[in-house]
């Protein structure tokens, strides 16, 4: 079993890349999602078909599968990018080498059985300095560095909002966290900005998000990879008050989201449903007396952290959502229009459910939504009355 993974690993890790970039300088030079007819095409995405394709079977041909839960969730990760290269060249592989081993590492860890975002970052697995990849573009060098980085970073930021309960909102220690939080959201919008300014707009439009399609494992078809498919983000959204998982528009994102995000993911997003906001805490021992030191450095922290949250989400959504994806998506041609986006629904629903998420993290009004903005200046008039 080992000897048959490490084939495949170091397959995904060389081989695989190499077709696939040739394959992608190909369609970037026709500006073309993906081309058909071409002999050299044909060639190229035959051999990928073929070698992916032996390879899985003789994992799946061992019916033994790693004891390790990483290691089931990092081979998911191996058929999944094999899959979604397929798809991606719009090449049908026989079913039968793929499915079921697929589904039968993903049943018992409770996620889609297909790559997902956490691939790329959270259990990416360096080796000889490489992240895996699906070519060795340099734009998707640039994407994966600061998408990881931006995840690091928020991931970094709910470790730190998630340590306050515990403490208390007028605890001294709890500036601490709050103030890594406040920064920890500073470098989001940082690598988001890097990302802005690094990318190659039409690389990423031709030869980096069509990986991202949704595609059939089996007989069922599953969403593809959204950047926001990891559980940290959700958790800050919470405790900062600015989401409620109340909200049936929001239980419907977080719902959505348990068979895309990584299994230990999963158990942080169902914990939400319980989870008081910081913003909550903040208010309720505001109006209790007058606020000690702490309360107040700490109350000014939230708001700095919910400043900081709102301007990242903005600049994702404004410099990122509409120039890379919205946009390109316009001159993309007639047969490619139902395959814009990588969740399934229509690339306009997308944008506005996007943009409601956008709304909620920012506190805008919003007609017919309610976001935490009373209570924020709610927060604003209770420490300028203290002071």
């Amino acid at each position: 079993m080992t000897q048959a993974i490490d084939d495949l690993d170091r397959w995904i890790r060389g081989e695989f890349t190499d077709l696939n970039t040739k394959l992608e300088e190909i369609y970037f030079a026709e500006k073309a999602l993906v081309l058909r007819g071409s002999a050299e095409v044909d060639e190229l995405t035959a051999v990928l078909v073929r070698d992916g394709g032996s390879l899985i079977s003789k994992v799946s041909e061992r019916k033994v599968l790693p004891e390790n839960a990483d290691a089931r969730y990092e081979l998911l990760g191996m058929v999944g990018f094999y899959l979604a290269a397929c798809r991606r060249h719009e090449v049908e592989p026989d079913q039968a080498q793929f499915a079921s081993l697929a589904l039968a590492l993903a049943a018992p860890l409770g996620v889609a059985p297909r790559f997902a975002s956490s691939h790329q970052n959270i259990h990416n697995r360096s080796v000889g300095g490489s992240l895996t990849t699906f070519t060795t573009l340099d734009s998707e060098r640039v994407f994966l560095l600061y998408n990881g980085l931006s995840v690091m970073a928020y991931r970094r930021a709910a470790h730190a909002l998630l340590s306050v309960p515990a403490l208390g909102v007028s605890s001294p220690l709890a500036t601490y966290h709050l103030t890594d939080a406040v920064a920890a959201l500073r470098d989001v919008l940082r690598f988001s900005q890097a990302l802005a300014g690094e990318l190659d707009r039409d690389r990423f439009f031709y030869n980096i998000r069509p990986y991202f399609k949704s595609h059939r494992v089996g007989s069922r078809e599953f969403r593809g990879v959204n950047a926001g498919d990891f559980a940290a983000i959700n958790a800050i959204d919470v405790l900062l008050g600015l989401c409620s998982p109340h909200d049936p528009f929001y239980q419907g994102v977080i719902t959505e989201k348990y068979p895309y995000v990584a299994p230990k993911d999963q158990k942080l997003l169902r914990s939400l449903a319980t989870t008081e906001s910081l913003l909550d805490m903040v208010v309720r021992e505001l109006e209790a007396g007058p606020p000690s030191a702490p309360l107040r450095e700490n109350a000014e922290l939230l708001l700095d952290a919910c400043r900081g949250h709102a301007a990242a989400t903005v600049f994702h959504h404004n410099q990122l959502v509409a120039p890379f994806l919205r946009e390109p998506a316009g001159y993309a041609p007639p047969e490619h229009q139902a395959d814009m986006t990588t969740s399934g629904p229509p690339l306009e629903a997308v944008i506005e459910t996007l943009a409601r998420l956008r709304d909620l993290r920012a506190a805008h009004e919003r007609p017919g939504v309610a976001t935490a903005r009373p209570t924020l200046d709610r927060v604003r008039a209770l420490l300028q009355s203290a002071s």
